[in-house]
């Protein structure tokens, strides 16, 4: 594990910084971007015998890595508390219904879309994947990726109330999905699809249970911060809530997630304000800032290296194509109509629908979750789809998203 996480390390650095050297992307894209290069020439560059040992060493290193186990159980809670830690939770409150009406209904009713539309398009190109299998895809690739949301959209410069719903749909549906994604893996095990009665038990347990545990913990944590007055046991304090926090909540099989994100919001509003010395917020926020951003290139790298673990041939391509036009159709029809129809409800500058369709980006989340589907022709082919869609995520959406905001979304 020590090799590793060397290894990765390096890695991410040495990317890092040819590409603020050289290319100058957003530090998530250039690194992903540097790191997916780099896997497709080892690959291309096989046959002719150059460098197929470090190929090799790349393939065993991937391998070596459970990518859902390190992203679910490690990352994600610090980036998640990272991620909350800035959102005012007073501007949050005035958006709580379309947040709220996004996460939990918008996901749901994507996973349907999403599934039902692969099910239906994929036999039109000779592929077969099973029902549900297709509403497994549909509740993996359905949740934005609060890591490379907030990532792309500070340099996106989209108006405050507009990346407020976005953040705020981001780290709350990522919860919400892994709940959706639970409950059709467990009907792929059992053979026997959960009552109505079990479904809302489940969704009630681990998404409710998961809030009830992160207010009590954020409480806790809030009581220790405010009762010291050195920064760093107060860091301390707040790593150890997260992390510890994470792992109680797993096993009191209730959402990790969303009990970060209510954690983060506690912290970064109540906390700061009530908690916090001048000298321990400036540590605390230069801690979590600089912890998410290498977190946070570390991910993307290990998705540009996970392109060894897909196999992607002309059928595969196709087949993504579809499903990039499948989610980007869903995502218009759930979220971007109801914004454009509804504007007194979301209360967002004219134009924000389209912001809303083409920023509900896609990353290590999906591929997580896909990766961890049982072993099988059906599972290579909903990680081969799932790869394909976050790759045009990032570097088509993300990489454009700047452009369809200023185009379409009057300044505020």
């Amino acid at each position: 594990m020590l090799e590793v996480a060397v290894v990765c390390l390096v890695t991410t650095a040495f990317l890092a910084y040819l590409n603020v050297r050289f290319v100058g992307l957003p530090t998530a894209i250039g690194t992903m971007a540097a790191s997916l290069a780099l896997s497709l020439a080892l690959v291309v560059l096989e046959p002719s015998g150059i460098a197929r040992g470090v190929r090799e060493y790349e393939q065993a290193l991937v391998r070596s890595i459970d990518f859902s186990n390190v992203l679910m159980q490690g990352m994600l809670s610090m980036l998640l508390f990272a991620g909350a830690l800035h959102v005012d939770l007073a501007q949050l409150k005035i958006y709580r219904w379309p947040v709220a009406a996004l996460a939990v209904l918008g996901t749901t009713l994507s996973t349907l879309a999403v599934g039902s539309g692969m099910w239906f398009a994929l036999p039109l190109l000779g592929l077969h994947l099973p029902l549900i299998y297709c509403l497994l895809f549909g509740a993996l690739i359905s949740p934005t990726d609060p890591i490379a949301v907030m990532g792309i959209l500070k340099s996106a410069r989209a108006p405050k109330e507009l990346e407020l719903v976005i953040a705020g749909e981001s780290l709350f549906n990522d919860g919400i999905g892994v709940v959706i994604f639970a409950l059709l893996l467990g009907m792929l095990s059992s053979g026997v699809a959960p009552t109505a009665e079990q479904a809302l038990y489940l969704l009630l347990r681990e998404g409710g249970g998961g809030v009830l545990f992160g207010l009590a913990l954020g409480y806790v944590t809030f009581l220790l911060l405010k009762s010291v007055d050195n920064h760093e046991v107060e860091v301390m304090l707040t790593l150890a809530a997260v992390t510890g926090g994470y792992l109680l909540a797993s096993k009191l099989h209730v959402s990790g997630p969303l009990a970060m994100v209510v954690v983060g919001l506690m912290i970064g509003n109540q906390g700061r304000a009530l908690a916090m010395s001048d000298t321990t917020r400036r540590y605390l926020d230069m801690f979590w800032e600089l912890l998410d951003q290498i977190l946070n290139a570390v991910l993307f790298v290990l998705m540009g290296m996970a392109v060894l673990l897909v196999t992607f041939g002309l059928g595969e391509l196709v087949a993504t194509a579809l499903a990039v036009t499948v989610t980007l159709l869903a995502r218009a029809l759930i979220v971007g109509l109801p914004a454009a129809a509804l504007p007194r409800l979301f209360n967002l500058p004219h134009g924000s629908w389209k912001v809303l369709t083409w920023g509900g980006l896609r990353g290590g989340i999906s591929v997580a979750l896909a990766l961890s589907l049982p072993p099988g022709a059906e599972r290579d082919t909903v990680v081969a789809l799932t790869y394909g869609v976050v790759v045009f995520s990032i570097f088509v959406q993300g990489l454009s998203i700047g452009y369809v905001t200023r185009k379409s979304v009057a300044r505020t």
